[in-house]
C-alpha cells in the first residue's frame, strides 16, 4: 500500500523513545516526508539507529541524544541545545514510555509504580515544560503524546501503567486548551499494544488477554501509529485541538 506523503518539508521534530518500535517509526515517516528529526532515548540501540537513519537520510537531518525523559535538566538542556542550533522545534512526538511490571494494585512495587510514573506521564510533562515556550514564541507547533487505551479502560494487573497514561490524556487535554491561540495544536494516541520490544516485559498470558480484546483480531503495527501522527504533525492538521485519537481495531468504547 502506498503511503500518503504528509508536507514536513524544512520541519523540526523531536520524537522521545525513538530508538526502536514507535519512535523509530515515525521517525522514518518524517524522514520521508521531509522533516529533520532529533531522536531522544537511553535505549542502546539508539546509536544503531541514527547511524542507519543518517545512511538513508542525511547526516545533517538526524541527529540523537541520550536523554532521560524521567530527568528534567537533561531535557531542558537537550531542548536549548536544539533550539541553539535548529533556531525553533516545530513538532514534539513524546513518545517514550515503559510499560512495567504485571502485578495486582495491592502488590504492586513501589519502585515499579514510581518507575513507569517518572517516564510515562513525568517524561510528557517535562519534554512539554521544555519546548512549549519555544513553539509559542513562534506561533507554530504540532505536540503528539502517546498515551494508551489502557489509560481509557484500564487494565487488570496494569495499574501502573493505565494511571500513566490516563494523565497523559489529562495533560494532553489541558495543554491543548491552554495553547488554542497559539497555532499550536496539542492531540495524543490511544493505541492498542503495538507488536514491539514494550511485549518483552510482560507475560504472554497477558500478551494474550489483550489481544483477544481487540475486534480486528491483531496488534497494531508500528507503521500504521506512525501514518496517523504524521498527519497530526503536519500544517493539515490545523484546527483539531485537545484531543484522543482512538487507534483500537474497534476496541476503544468512547
Amino acid at each position: 500500500m502506498q503511503e500518503t506523503r504528509f508536507n514536513l518539508t524544512d520541519r523540526r521534530a523531536v520524537i522521545t523513545g525513538g530508538a526502536q518500535g514507535i519512535g523509530r517509526a515515525v521517525a522514518e515517516r518524517f524522514l520521508d516526508s521531509g522533516a529533520t528529526v532529533a531522536l531522544w532515548d537511553i535505549d542502546p540501540l539508539l546509536e544503531k539507529t541514527t547511524a542507519e537513519l543518517q545512511t538513508a537520510h542525511g547526516n545533517d537531518r538526524v541527529v540523537s541524544a541520550n536523554v532521560d525523559v524521567a530527568n528534567y535538566p537533561q531535557v531542558e538542556e537537550a531542548a536549548q541545545s536544539l533550539i541553539s542550533s535548529w533556531g525553533n522545534i516545530d513538532i514534539l512526538c513524546a513518545n517514550a514510555g515503559i510499560a512495567g511490571p504485571t502485578h495486582t494494585l495491592w502488590d504492586y512495587p513501589l519502585d515499579d509504580w514510581n518507575a513507569v510514573q517518572s517516564i510515562n506521564i513525568n517524561g510528557v510533562f517535562h519534554c512539554c515544560k521544555a519546548i512549549v515556550p519555544n513553539m509559542i514564541s513562534q506561533n507554530y507547533g504540532r505536540i503528539i503524546n502517546t498515551a494508551s487505551i489502557a489509560g481509557k479502560e484500564g487494565n487488570p494487573n496494569a495499574s501502573a501503567y493505565s494511571t500513566s497514561k490516563a494523565a497523559v490524556i489529562g495533560m494532553t487535554k489541558s495543554l491543548g486548551k491552554e495553547l488554542a491561540e497559539h497555532n499550536i495544536c496539542v492531540n495524543c494516541i490511544t493505541p492498542v499494544t503495538a507488536d514491539t520490544r514494550i511485549l518483552d516485559q510482560i507475560s504472554e498470558e497477558f500478551i494474550e488477554y489483550m489481544r483477544s480484546k481487540i475486534p480486528r483480531g491483531r496488534f497494531i503495527t508500528v507503521q500504521e501509529i506512525a501514518g496517523t501522527i504524521a498527519w497530526m504533525a503536519s500544517e493539515e492538521n490545523r484546527f483539531t485541538t485537545a484531543a484522543v485519537y482512538d487507534l483500537s481495531g474497534g476496541r476503544a468504547t468512547y
